[in-house]
C-alpha cells in the first residue's frame, strides 16, 4: 500500500479519526466473540458426536437404561428452545454481526474516504523509533531511513 493509505485525508478532524479508531475497536471486539460463537458450535458439535460413543461403551458395560437415556435426553439436543448452535451463529450473523460490519465499512468511506486505521497509522507514527530497521513506517521498506513528519492520533 502506497503512503496515502493510511494518511487521514483532508479535512478530516482528530474527533472523527478518534470516532472511526473506537467503531474499528468494537467491530474487532465483535469479531473476537464470533470466534468464540463458532467455538461454542463446534465444542458443542464435538460433545455431541462424543455421546454416540458414550452411550454404546454404557450399552456395553452392561448399562442399557443410561445408554437410552442419554441417548433419548440429550443426544441432539436443542442447546436453547429450537435451536441448535449453527442456528444462533445464522441469527447472530444476520442480526448483529453484517450489520455491524455494513455501518463500520460505510463510516469509513463516508468519512476517512476509505482509508481504514487511520488511529492506529498515526498512532504507529508516535510510538516508532525513526531509522530503526524494524521501525519502518510501511511494510517493504528495509533500511529505508523515514523523513516523514510525525503525526499522532491528536496531532
Amino acid at each position: 500500500m502506497d503512503d496515502d493509505g493510511h494518511r487521514r485525508p483532508e479535512g478530516v478532524s482528530d474527533e472523527t479519526v478518534e470516532a472511526l479508531g473506537s467503531l474499528s475497536k468494537a467491530l474487532e471486539t465483535t469479531e473476537c466473540a464470533r470466534g468464540h460463537l463458532f467455538a461454542f458450535h463446534q465444542l458443542t458439535g464435538s460433545a455431541d458426536f462424543e455421546l454416540d460413543r458414550a452411550v454404546e461403551l454404557l450399552r456395553a458395560a452392561g448399562h442399557p437404561e443410561w445408554a437410552e437415556r442419554v441417548r433419548t435426553e440429550i443426544l441432539g439436543r436443542n442447546v436453547i428452545p429450537g435451536h441448535w448452535t449453527f442456528q444462533i451463529v445464522e441469527a447472530y450473523d444476520r442480526t448483529y454481526y453484517q450489520p455491524f460490519r455494513d455501518l463500520e465499512r460505510a463510516a469509513v468511506e463516508g468519512l476517512a474516504g476509505g482509508r481504514d486505521h487511520l488511529y492506529e497509522a498515526e498512532l504507529k507514527e508516535v510510538r516508532r523509533t525513526r531509522g530503526h530497521p524494524d521501525h519502518t513506517s510501511r511494510p517493504g521498506r528495509p533500511g529505508r531511513t523515514d523523513t516523514r513528519t510525525p503525526g499522532g492520533p491528536a496531532g
